[in-house]
C-alpha cells in the first residue's frame, strides 16, 4: 500500500516576493530589448513572466512601476560601465582613463539603445516622478564627476567646478550619442568622430 504522503505530491511552496519581482524585471527586460519601449505593456510583460497582468500591479504598481524598475537598472549598469572603465587596470595614465571612461558611456548607448531612450529621451512617459529613480541616476552622474575630480587632481583637465565641468562633458557626448542613435551623422565613421570629440574636450579643458 502507498501511503499518503507519497500518493499525494507535495504542495509547491509560494514563490518568495523578491523572486517573481526579479522574474517580472526580467521579463520587463526582455521585451523592452526584443520590442523597444513601444512594446513595454502590462500585458507584454504578462505574458513573457507567465503570470496574470494583475500580478504585475501588485508586485510592481503598474506599468510606470515597471519602467522605474528598469530605469534604475539602466542608471545603474551606465554608472557601472563608467566607474570600471575609468578604474580600468591597463589604463594607468590618467588621460587614458578620461578617455576610456568617454568612450564607456557610448558603448553603453550603442549597445542598449533602448534602455537609453527610456533613460535620457522618455520614450515611455512617465505620469509622476520617482525618488529612487532620481537617487539612481543622480549616482550615474556622481561617477561622471568623480572622474573629473580626479582627472582634474591628476593635471589632465582644468576643473575649478566639478560638476559644472561634468556637466559640460555630459551635455557634449550626450549630443554626440543621440546624433549617431537617430543615424543623424554627416561624418563617414561615427566612433572616429566620437573620440576626436572626446580629445577635443581634452584639450579645452586642459589647464592653462
Amino acid at each position: 500500500m502507498v501511503s499518503m504522503s507519497e500518493a499525494t505530491p507535495a504542495r509547491r511552496g509560494r514563490t518568495p516576493s523578491a523572486d517573481v519581482e526579479r522574474e517580472l524585471l526580467a521579463a520587463a527586460e526582455a521585451v523592452l530589448v526584443r520590442e523597444g519601449p513601444g512594446g513595454l505593456t502590462v500585458r507584454a510583460v504578462a505574458t513573457e513572466a507567465g503570470i496574470a497582468p494583475m500580478g504585475v500591479y501588485n508586485r510592481l504598481g503598474g506599468k510606470d512601476g515597471l519602467v522605474d524598475a528598469l530605469l534604475i537598472r539602466g542608471f545603474d549598469r551606465l554608472r557601472l560601465s563608467l566607474e570600471e572603465a575609468f578604474a580600468a587596470p591597463g589604463e594607468s595614465a590618467m588621460r587614458g582613463r578620461f578617455v576610456a571612461c568617454g568612450l564607456a558611456y557610448r558603448q553603453f548607448a550603442l549597445a542598449n539603445p533602448h534602455f537609453y531612450a527610456i533613460m535620457f529621451e522618455d520614450a515611455v512617459p512617465h505620469e509622476h516622478d520617482n525618488a529612487e529613480v532620481g537617487e539612481h541616476a543622480a549616482a550615474c552622474f556622481g561617477a561622471l564627476v568623480r572622474a573629473v575630480e580626479m582627472s582634474a587632481a591628476a593635471g589632465v583637465i582644468a576643473a575649478p567646478d566639478p560638476l559644472e565641468v561634468a556637466q559640460q562633458i555630459w551635455s557634449a557626448v550626450h549630443g554626440a550619442v543621440a546624433l549617431e542613435l537617430k543615424g543623424l551623422m554627416q561624418t563617414q565613421d561615427p566612433q572616429y568622430t566620437y573620440q576626436a570629440t572626446i580629445a577635443t574636450l581634452i584639450r579645452g579643458l586642459a589647464p592653462r
